[in-house]
């Protein structure tokens, strides 16, 4: 392991952050001094982040931590082009409006992780729209475009993908990687920024910027790249079977991401207590360190601080309480996810299919069958055998609930509104 002079990258490297540098020592340098400037971008293709994009957010978090100035740049430009990278087909399009809400709704998220103000090593909020959008298409190919070599384009994993599958790669995704190497181009000149970071599938579009900065005169650029997380059974990291797991509450409630980190596999509890948590070192080891049934402890212990850092400690000692009261002590509480449904509705009976699918826990009424044969589901703690069951107002508990579940850690309650 080798041995960094600067906070910053002996940090990173002791969790387990860094998958890639381009010049270590010069950047090493420059961290040890408080003078490292580092962005990431983040196109705003939903209204919520995901747990995807928690790697580069934990690096700004450090990098903030040991002295240096994070720059949290929101992708306003390059959301309107779209990202081909690890894309098998070309991005739907969005609009300008949904662009602009979906920027509104992810900004939050930054100001839980880093600290935004006017101090040296306070962190920066830009838009690459404000540049972008502007450009003049003559003046971009010939200032910029010039730089671009399209034999070495077509080699990019990006471009290359895509051709060898024989899959369509528009003219708008071929011009994405040159947005994103102006993007850094632009924000060494307005900031001072001297280093990009992202997942390690970034790598070839930040070394583009870092070549682009030379021939444009800029002062020496850096890349560091993080590893693309998969758990340890080899799944993508971020992704359930019910889809994404997003950062915005509005999107995925505190409890279920309380959750999904409390179902983390036993060998990933280390690695993930040291990426997604800020405890000390010593501690992760001493929880590492947990063998059998202790090691849900350890699980409990991650969940509830990586709940904190994205929900803040009341709820993330709420869910812990919500998740012992349901799984330990079979009470139904309250504050587990829930459903509205109407009187009305409920008179008339509703389907179990339809209610499990309505619910979330399930994609489709066929998958519901598929989980009822397998002993799945359960409505009130009570296997569901048939699959033509109607709920009606008498399966109400005397909390004037229906609890379904899903297997032993997914429960959803339908309440009349």
């Amino acid at each position: 392991m080798t041995a960094f002079k600067s906070d910053f990258l002996n940090l990173l490297q002791q969790r387990g952050f860094i998958h890639q540098i381009s010049d270590p020592e010069s950047l090493d340098a420059i961290a040890a001094k408080g003078g490292a400037v580092a962005y990431v971008g983040y196109d705003c293709t939903a209204p919520s982040l995901h747990v995807g994009h928690l790697l580069s957010i934990m690096m700004l978090h450090w990098l903030q931590q040991t002295g240096n100035k994070p720059i949290a740049l929101m992708g306003g430009g390059t959301t309107r082009v779209g990202d081909p990278s690890g894309r098998d087909e070309t991005r739907k399009l969005l609009t300008y409006d949904q662009i602009n809400e979906n920027k509104e709704s992810i900004k939050g998220t930054f100001a839980k992780f880093i600290r935004f103000g006017e101090g040296k090593t306070d962190a920066v909020m830009a838009d690459n729209a404000e540049w972008l959008a502007k450009l003049n298409y003559i003046e971009m190919l010939r200032e910029v475009g010039r730089h671009f070599s399209i034999n070495r384009m077509l080699t990019m994993d990006s471009v290359r993908m895509r051709l060898e599958r024989e899959q369509e790669l528009s003219f708008i995704e071929f011009n994405y990687m040159i947005l994103q190497s102006y993007d850094y181009v632009e924000l060494a000149k307005r900031y001072g920024c001297n280093l990009q970071m992202g997942g390690s599938d970034q790598w070839g579009n930040i070394v583009n910027g870092i070549d682009l900065g030379r021939r444009m005169g800029t002062h020496q650029l850096h890349a560091l790249t993080c590893p693309l997380l998969t758990t340890a059974s080899g799944a993508k990291m971020g992704k359930t079977a019910a889809g994404a797991v997003w950062l915005n509450a509005d999107m995925l409630s505190p409890y279920d991401y309380w959750q999904y980190w409390r179902n983390t596999e036993d060998a990933d509890v280390e690695r993930f207590l040291k990426l997604f948590t800020t405890l000390p070192l010593d501690e992760v080891t001493r929880f590492a360190a947990l063998q059998g049934q202790e090691i849900n402890e350890a699980k409990k212990v991650l969940a509830t601080e990586a709940t904190t850092l994205m929900h803040g400690r009341a709820q993330a000692e709420a869910a812990s309480e919500t998740a012992r009261k349901t799984f330990e002590e079979g009470a139904i509480a309250s504050d587990l996810p829930t459903v509205a449904i109407t009187a009305a509705e409920l008179n008339e009976g509703i389907g179990v299919l339809g209610a499990f699918v309505r619910a979330g826990l399930v994609a489709s009424n066929g998958e519901a069958r598929r989980q009822i044969k397998g002993g799945g589901l359960r409505v009130n703690d009570v296997a569901v055998s048939d699959d033509k069951v109607i709920l009606t107002d008498a399966y109400l508990t005397p909390d004037g609930v229906i609890k379904l579940s899903m297997g032993k850690k997914r429960h959803v309650l339908l309440k009349i509104a």
